[in-house]
């Protein structure tokens, strides 16, 4: 065999192993595999507060990964979403979703920001009452997340008809995400107790200190979810996995945007 044949039968072997070595749900020539999809795509009336292409979230950066303010989803956890939807949008709300496919690069990013104990910026509003040291002792950040398979999302409730919301002002004075509504950042979802990305026992789902109408939306949210097949992670009311998510072992890396899809 010549040396040229050799060559060419070697990367003939590179690439049928590379084949053989793909995980389930390969991804296209975007990077994206074909099991995703945009949810807007799916339901076109669910909104969106993207937290983490901007700048109101627990870090005060837009955080890796994030191109476009867009709610990616595995196709089954997005069609879960759109039942879940018509029945919320018969008794008056619309789901808000402020995360949803997040990839391995964002997951990253937080871990480098939690092992920076002097970055402490938004400290007044996500984590008041817990010591940054903590944070992954204490669960609240890990080297893993549910949210890179795709088919877990963060959700809130909105009752109709949609109040507008203003935007988040960077450097502007922050306020305890579990104050009062009122007084904390003025999302235009119901009370649900404590703020998205609360780090504190309030947002545990089920903590007896919630009562009344935040009670009611913490329990209508996560029965019209667990009635179509998603299940809510105790320590955060606003996370939810469906249950049979079709990649529970894979951690997908590819950015969050629209354009590669479809």
């Amino acid at each position: 065999m010549s040396r040229s044949s050799r060559v060419f039968a070697a990367v003939l072997a590179l690439l049928f192993c590379a084949t053989l070595a793909s995980p389930a749900g390969a991804s296209d020539r975007h990077g994206v595999p074909p099991a995703f999809v945009a949810l807007r795509d799916v339901d076109p009336t669910i909104r969106y507060d993207i937290r983490y292409f901007g700048r109101h979230n627990f870090v005060g950066e837009r955080i890796d990964g994030y191109r476009q303010p867009e709610c990616v989803l595995t196709r089954q956890a997005a069609r879960a979403l759109r039942t879940a939807q018509r029945t919320l949008l018969r008794r008056g709300y619309t789901l808000k979703v402020y995360d949803c496919y997040r990839p391995q690069r964002a997951v990253d990013h937080f871990v480098r920001w939690a092992k920076d104990l002097d970055d402490e910026r938004m400290k007044a509003e996500f984590y008041p009452n817990v010591d940054k040291s903590r944070l992954f002792a204490d669960g609240y950040i890990a080297e893993k997340s549910g949210h890179s398979r795709g088919s877990t999302l963060d959700v809130t409730l909105v009752k109709l008809p949609v109040r507008p919301q203003r935007p988040y002002l960077p450097g502007e004075p922050l306020v305890a995400c579990f104050a009062p509504v009122g007084q904390r950042f003025p999302d235009n979802s119901v009370d649900m107790g404590t703020g998205y990305d609360c780090f504190d026992p309030l947002s545990h789902t089920d903590n007896p200190a919630i009562t009344g109408a935040a009670r009611h939306h913490r329990d209508l949210l996560r029965s019209t979810l667990a009635n179509v097949g998603f299940r809510n992670l105790p320590e955060e009311w606003w996370h939810f996995t469906l249950n049979d998510e079709p990649f529970p072992d894979t951690y997908f890396n590819f950015p969050v945007t629209r354009r590669a899809l479809g």
